[in-house]
């Protein structure tokens, strides 16, 4: 399955998602049911995975984390927030970057309608 088609599957599962329950909840009930909705489809997601930073050949331990990884394709970074800032904008590309991935997606899932808060972003490797 390409970027493309996965990131639409997720797109579909988080607007079911919030469809269903709304705004208003923490990031982590939304990163939960999005994984539970996922892996229900049969994608492998991860959660919460470290994101390692090498600066001059030494792994810094520096506590970045990835929300979602599915398919160890696409990141899906969830937010709950009464407005995207910035520095969401310029750290998800950085999280591609750093794991040579092409496909993320930010979204904010305190947002009505959410499909004014799915932001896709690429990695121009």
């Amino acid at each position: 399955m390409t970027e493309n088609e996965l990131s639409y599957k997720i797109i579909g599962a988080a607007i079911e998602i919030h469809k269903e329950i709304g705004s208003g909840l923490l990031e982590s009930a939304y990163e939960n049911a999005l994984a539970y909705e996922l892996r229900q489809i049969g994608f492998i997601v991860g959660q919460q995975l470290p994101m390692p930073f090498i600066y001059k050949e030494v792994k810094q331990d520096v506590g970045y984390r990835i929300d979602l990884l599915v398919n160890k394709k696409i990141i899906v970074e969830v937010k709950s927030v009464e407005n995207l800032v910035p520095v969401h904008f310029t750290r998800t590309p950085t999280y591609l970057r750093l794991s040579n991935l092409k496909l993320a997606l930010l979204i904010n899932f305190n947002s009505k309608p959410l499909k004014d808060s799915i932001h896709r972003i690429v990695n121009n490797l």
